[in-house]
C-alpha cells in the first residue's frame, strides 16, 4: 500500500486522526472499529488508511479484517488470507501464526482467514474479547474492519466490544432512512459511536478537492 504524505487524501486521513483523538479526551480510545451502513460504502480504505495514519505518528498499530464473510484487506495489502482470525477464534493457531508485517513501519495485520460456517457465532464468544485484551499490551492502537450493520449482526457485535466505532457513509448513495437505522441499531448494541466519514463527498471547483469529509460528533 503506497501512501503518498503530502497528499490531500493523506492529510485529510491525519485530520480524522487528530479529530478521534480530541473526541477521546475524556476516554480511552485504544480499540477503534470502523463500519457501514452496507457494502461498496469505503470502510476498508478508510480504515487502511487511518491505520496507516497512526503508524506515520510512532503509533504501534494492529489492523484486524473483522469481517470474516466478506473480507477484503488481503486485496489492499497483497497478503494471503489463508490463515487469519476465523482460525484464532476457532483455536485452530497461535497469535504469531496469524500476524503480518506490512510494508508501512509500526503496522502489523491480521487477516480475517477462511470464511467460516458460523462467522457469527465465533465473533460473539468470549474469544473475541481475549484476543482484544492480550493485543492492547502489545499494540498502541487496535483497528477492526467489520461487516456492514444491516447486512448481518457482526458488525453490531464487534463494534460493541470496541472503545468507539467510526460510521463510513457513501454520499449518495445510502437513504437517510437506512442511515439511521445504522445508527440505531449501533446505539441498541451500546456501541460508542465517535462520529462518521462521509466519503465520495462532490466539490464545487471553488472548494477543496479532498475525498473526505470527517464529522466527529455525539
Amino acid at each position: 500500500m503506497d501512501i503518498n504524505r503530502r497528499s490531500n487524501i493523506a492529510e485529510g486521513y491525519r485530520n480524522l486522526r487528530t479529530n478521534i483523538q480530541f473526541s477521546g479526551w475524556n476516554q480511552k480510545l485504544q480499540v477503534l472499529a470502523v463500519t457501514s451502513t452496507q457494502a461498496g460504502e469505503g470502510k476498508t480504505t478508510t480504515i487502511s488508511n487511518l491505520a496507516v495514519a497512526y503508524a506515520q505518528e510512532g503509533k504501534k498499530v494492529i489492523l484486524i479484517d473483522a469481517d470474516l464473510r466478506h473480507p477484503s484487506l488481503q486485496t489492499v495489502f497483497n497478503v494471503s488470507n489463508r490463515i487469519g482470525l476465523s482460525n484464532l477464534l476457532a483455536n485452530q493457531c497461535t497469535y504469531g501464526e496469524i500476524l503480518h508485517q506490512s510494508t508501512i513501519d509500526n503496522l502489523s495485520l491480521v487477516m480475517a482467514g477462511p470464511v467460516p460456517p458460523n462467522p457469527t457465532e465465533l465473533l460473539s464468544s468470549d474469544k473475541l474479547r481475549e484476543i482484544i485484551e492480550f493485543w492492547k499490551e502489545e499494540y498502541d492502537v487496535i483497528l477492526m474492519d467489520t461487516s456492514p450493520v444491516l447486512a448481518v449482526a457482526d458488525g453490531l457485535i464487534v463494534a460493541s466490544v470496541c472503545d468507539g466505532v467510526i460510521l463510513v457513509v457513501h454520499a449518495g448513495k445510502v437513504k437517510r432512512e437506512f442511515i439511521k437505522k445504522t445508527k440505531e441499531k449501533l446505539e441498541l448494541a451500546k456501541a460508542n459511536i465517535l462520529g462518521v466519514v462521509l466519503n465520495n463527498k462532490k466539490y464545487s471547483k471553488s472548494e477543496s478537492h479532498q475525498h473526505y469529509y470527517y464529522g466527529l460528533s455525539d
